[in-house]
Order: C-alpha cells, then structure tokens, then sequence
C-alpha cells in the first residue's frame, strides 16, 4: 500500500499543477482532494486500531509542494498502519463522529485501510487519464511490481 501510494504522490508531482483540478464526474471530488481524501482516509483508520490522531486538519493541495507534503503524512500513517498487522486480532472500540462508540475488528480495519487507498489510486488515475494526464500506469503498481521492485538482489 505504502509502496504503491508513495509511486503515485511522487508521478502526480511531475504534472503541471492545473492537473489538480482533473475529476471524473463531480467536479468537487477532483484529484486535489483525492490526493487529500487518501491521507485522512489512512489518519482515520490509524485513529480506529491505535486511539492516536493528529488533529484531522491539513490543507487542500494547491500547488506540487503541497502534494510532497501529503506524501509524507501519508509515509508516516501507511507505516503506522503497517505496525498494527503484527497485532493479534481484536475487536477494537471506535467513538465515530456522532459520538456514538461502534466495534470493528482490527482485521477488517487493515483489509479496508488497504482498499480504501487502492480505490482512490485508481480514481485518481481515472480522473487524471480522463482530463489528458498520463503519468501513472496503475499496471506498475500491482502486487507483481511490488514483489519485483522489493525482491532482494540475491533472489534473482
């Protein structure tokens, strides 16, 4: 997740900054706020598996130097999600925005931390495809790319 999340932040950078304002259909929902969507999204199921946020706020991307700085609250949150997997599963309490308490287990908030990137990496590339960016070939970012990219050199 991290890997593939890290790949795209860093080929988003490389486009003029009117790729931004690329969307699929709602305007509102365009890559600027993918590209932030997916950092609060990755902040909020470290806050369901560990208690811990850092305030919920961050800017709406801007400029490229924005998007480098989302990358790195991104590093940090996937790493921080990536250190609950050698936890035990457990059904974790979670206080929602309504202030109601609901229960999730530690399992389904990994599996859906990881979904959740996924689906708007491709939304992403969608939007920016659609509106004549193509600087990401999510055919590089599969599990085979990934194994390829971090296989040791003494397993070739």
């Amino acid at each position: 997740m991290s890997w593939a999340n890290q790949r795209v932040y860093e080929a988003v950078q490389t486009l003029p900054v009117a790729s931004l304002a690329s969307y699929v259909t709602n305007q509102e929902f365009n890559a600027a706020r993918i590209l932030r969507h997916i950092v609060e999204g990755a902040e909020w199921y470290v806050y369901c598996m560990t208690g811990e946020h850092q305030g919920w706020q961050r800017k709406h991307p801007e400029t490229m130097d924005d998007v480098q700085l989302l990358a790195a609250e991104l590093r940090e949150f996937d790493a921080l999600i990536l250190a609950q997997s050698g936890r035990d599963d457990e059904m974790l309490a979670i206080q929602m925005d309504s202030g109601e308490t609901d229960h999730f287990l530690l399992s389904s908030l990994l599996a859906q931390a990881t979904h959740h990137a996924t689906e708007h990496r491709a939304q992403l590339v969608d939007a920016l495809e659609l509106r004549g960016f193509k600087s990401v070939n999510l055919d590089d970012l599969d599990l085979w790319s990934f194994e390829v990219a971090e296989r040791p050199a003494s397993l070739d």
